[in-house]
């Protein structure tokens, strides 16, 4: 069993910036694709941006030129440095990686616990 764990998240007035990262743990497994979403109340979880293990990014039109997604494939962990960042990037973000085990090969998604950001006008 893969566990994501984030962290970095907090209270930052607009215009700051925040890091946060994701370490996935556990043994005999492969990660694939990893991402940021983001869930802000009473609205759908929405991809914010996601990094292939080759290091190929893609980033929602909201966060581009603000946001940065990089990887340590050696510490299975993903980072998101968030600049320049406004109230409307308030939401609990979540990480989620595309995951194989190698005992049968099957693959899946699965999810950390989320963290929360709030970002004050």
């Amino acid at each position: 069993q893969v566990q994501l764990v984030e962290s970095g998240g907090g209270l930052v007035q607009a215009g700051g910036s925040l890091t946060l990262s994701c370490a996935a743990s556990g043994n005999g497994f492969k990660i694939y694709t990893m991402a940021w979403y983001r869930q802000a109340p009473e609205k759908q979880r929405d991809l914010v941006a996601s990094i292939t293990g080759g290091g190929s990014t893609n980033y929602a039109d909201s966060v581009k030129g603000r946001f940065t997604i990089s990887r340590d494939n050696a510490k299975n962990t993903i980072y998101l440095q968030m600049n320049s960042l406004k109230p409307d990037d308030t939401a609990v973000y979540y990480c989620n990686a595309g995951v194989q085990r190698y005992w049968d090969n099957s693959i899946y998604s699965t999810w950390g616990q989320g963290t929360r950001v709030t970002v004050s006008s």
